[in-house]
Order: C-alpha cells, then sequence, then structure tokens
C-alpha cells in the first residue's frame, strides 16, 4: 500500500462520515425485523448467506481502518448474526472516529470511498436483495429523504421517513 500520508479536508470527513451513516441506515433497514432464519439463508452455491456477510462487510470496515492505525484485521465469524450486526456497526464507529480525529491516512479519501467504502455499501444491497430472495422482502424507500445523521451510525437506526408508494415493486414493473 502507498505510505504517501494524505490529509483530509473537514469537508472530506463530514462526507465520509455521512456516508457510513448511509450505510448503517441501509444496513439495518435491510436486517430489521428479518426472520430469524435469515442468518443462515444461502441463494445458491457458493454464495455467501447473511451472516458471512456481515462478517465479510466487518472485515471491509476493519481493514478500513488500518489505513489510519496501521496493522491487519481478519474477523473471526462470531456464532450470532445479532453479534455480528453489533460488530459490524462498532466497527463503523470506530472507523467515523477514525476519520474525524485522525490528522493522515495512508490513502485519500477519494481511496476510502472508492474501495472499502464503497464495497461495504454494494453488501448492504446485496443484503436487501437476500430478504427479496429469502421470501421477507423489505419495502421500497426514497433514501434521498431518509433521515440518515452522520452521528449516528449504531444499531438503533430511525424507521424508514416515507416508504416509496409510488416506486414500482418487482412484481409491478411496466417492462
Amino acid at each position: 500500500m502507498n505510505q504517501t500520508r494524505h490529509e483530509f479536508s473537514d469537508t472530506d470527513r463530514r462526507l465520509l462520515r455521512h456516508f457510513l451513516a448511509a450505510i448503517a441506515y441501509r444496513t439495518q433497514k435491510a436486517v430489521r425485523d428479518a426472520p430469524d432464519e435469515f442468518a443462515d439463508f444461502r441463494a445458491a452455491p457458493g454464495v455467501r448467506t447473511p451472516h458471512q456477510l456481515v462478517r465479510h462487510m466487518s472485515d471491509v470496515l476493519g481493514y478500513a481502518r488500518t489505513t489510519f492505525q496501521g496493522g491487519t484485521w481478519r474477523a473471526r465469524t462470531l456464532s450470532g448474526f445479532s453479534e455480528e450486526i453489533a460488530r459490524f456497526h462498532q466497527l463503523l464507529g470506530s472507523l467515523g472516529e477514525d476519520i474525524e480525529t485522525a490528522d493522515f491516512g495512508r490513502v485519500t479519501p477519494g481511496q476510502l470511498l472508492q474501495g472499502p467504502l464503497a464495497d461495504a455499501m454494494t453488501h448492504a444491497g446485496q443484503l436487501a436483495m437476500l430478504r427479496r430472495l429469502s421470501g421477507s422482502p423489505i419495502p421500497p424507500e426514497n433514501f434521498i429523504v431518509a433521515t440518515i445523521d452522520a452521528d449516528n451510525v449504531g444499531t438503533d437506526q430511525p424507521a424508514a421517513t416515507s416508504e416509496d408508494a409510488d416506486w414500482y415493486d418487482a412484481e409491478d414493473e411496466p417492462w
């Protein structure tokens, strides 16, 4: 990895912390009120289960922390899905603190966004897709008006501001 140290501006910090909060919000939307069997749902051979996916998301965030803290990171799988989710949110908080307080990082803010943060957001979307595939879909939502607070990356995320009643459901698509 590049050993050059990069400064983060206040604007960089605000945007990255808001993106972390958006990841927290979307992940909680995908796992909130999921049936117990959802954690072990496997869509196809070789596809991660939701439990494995959240552990991988923790790996991604732990790796992102190494760009500030140094060292290495590899998350061990926790036995319970709720514990896995709690660890993921704890790592979001720790990474948010790193972003807020560190003077420098080994990557640019753009690299942090394009790499581990975009990866985690992609996996939040995969969790939502797995909810639908497992027979427990989440309702559509207009995320532009979602109540996302950069200071809240924990498990206690607000309910949908408004479900998007005008959005097509998969069975109702016009094409």
